[in-house]
């Protein structure tokens, strides 16, 4: 059974750092791509960054690159994503989904697997 289990998020002010953390199972972690995607009140989900079990390779939206970096542990099968100088409308929930293949900018039909997702709230 595939799992994904999110955490590390929570309230932080403006300017301020968090590490989310998703831990899986139940799949060969070096075959799929895992992505955290974020859903903000009153709008859809959108991709944040991915990062391909493959090849390493990344992907980071316009709106998150060069604060957030995402990482894999192939010993833990887990992908963490550093979240720095943190800005309000980072604020939301924060799901990580596992793809088998990797997307140009992460499409979210691609995940067809999804963790219960993780509050980041950012205070101004």
């Amino acid at each position: 059974e595939v799992q994904l289990v999110e955490s590390g998020g929570g309230l932080v002010q403006a300017g301020g750092s968090l590490r989310l953390s998703c831990a899986t199972s139940g799949f060969t972690f070096e075959d799929f791509t895992i992505g955290w995607f974020r859903q903000a009140p009153g709008k859809g989900r959108e991709a944040a960054s991915c990062i391909s079990g493959v090849d390493g390779r990344t992907y980071y939206a316009d709106s998150v690159s060069g604060r957030f970096t995402i990482s894999n542990d192939h010993a833990k099968k887990t992908v963490y994503l550093q979240m720095n100088n943190l800005k309000p409308e980072d604020t939301g929930v924060y799901v990580c989904g596992a793809a088998a293949v990797w997307g140009r900018r992460c499409p979210s039909s691609y995940f067809g697997w999804w963790g219960q997702g993780t509050q980041v709230t950012v205070s101004s």
